[in-house]
C-alpha cells in the first residue's frame, strides 16, 4: 500500500474543517454521519468542534457487496432525531459518483432543517455522475481505490490512521 494522505495531514485538515463548520454554525450543529465509512471522520470532527454539536447516524448503500456503485441507493438505517429547524451537516467519508449524497440531501432537505450542508473527507470529482453541492471538502483525490481512516475494502483496513491506495487488482476500482 502507498500512503496517499498521512495521519498528520488528516488531523490538521479535520481541525480546520471543524472550525469552518463552527464559523458557519456558531450556535451549534447537528452532525449526521453516513455509516460505516464516516464514523472515524465524524469522531475526530466532533472532538475538534469548538462549539455545541449533536450526532446522529444513517446507513445507506449503493454498493451492496460490489466495489462499483449499482446506482440504486438503499436506506438501511434512518435517523433517531428530527431535523426541523436545525443546522445540519451531513458527514461523508468520500464522494465519488455523487449518487448517494444526492439521495441523502434530497431526503434530509424534505425534513425541513434550517440549513443543510455537507462535509466530506475525500472528493473524487472525476467520478461525478450527479452534480452535488459539498460545502466542506477535506481533500480532492484522483480516481484511485483508497482505504483507511474508516474507508474499507471488504470490511478491512478501516482501522488505518491514514489514507492509502490499495495495491493490486482492486486499485482500478471505485473507492
Amino acid at each position: 500500500m502507498q500512503i496517499l494522505i498521512s495521519s498528520e495531514q488528516i488531523q490538521q485538515r479535520v481541525r480546520a474543517m471543524a472550525y469552518e463548520i463552527h464559523r458557519d454554525h456558531p450556535d451549534g450543529v447537528h452532525l449526521i454521519a453516513v455509516l460505516k465509512g464516516a464514523f472515524v471522520f465524524l469522531s475526530d470532527l466532533a472532538r475538534a468542534m469548538p462549539g455545541r454539536c449533536s450526532l446522529d447516524f444513517m446507513a445507506v448503500s449503493s454498493y451492496g457487496t460490489s466495489t462499483n456503485s449499482s446506482g440504486q441507493v438503499q436506506l438501511l438505517k434512518d435517523l433517531e432525531s428530527t431535523l426541523e429547524g436545525r443546522d445540519v451537516v451531513i458527514v461523508e467519508d468520500i464522494v465519488d459518483t455523487g449518487l448517494t449524497l444526492n439521495y441523502m440531501q434530497k431526503i434530509l432537505r424534505a425534513r425541513s432543517p434550517r440549513h443543510l450542508r455537507t462535509a466530506c473527507l475525500l472528493s473524487k470529482p472525476s467520478r461525478r455522475q450527479v452534480d452535488v453541492k459539498i460545502d466542506y471538502i477535506g481533500f480532492e483525490i484522483e480516481d484511485r481505490f483508497v482505504v483507511g481512516y474508516g474507508l474499507d475494502y471488504a470490511e478491512e483496513y478501516r482501522n488505518l490512521p491514514y489514507i492509502a491506495v490499495l495495491d493490486g487488482p482492486a486499485e482500478s476500482r471505485a473507492g
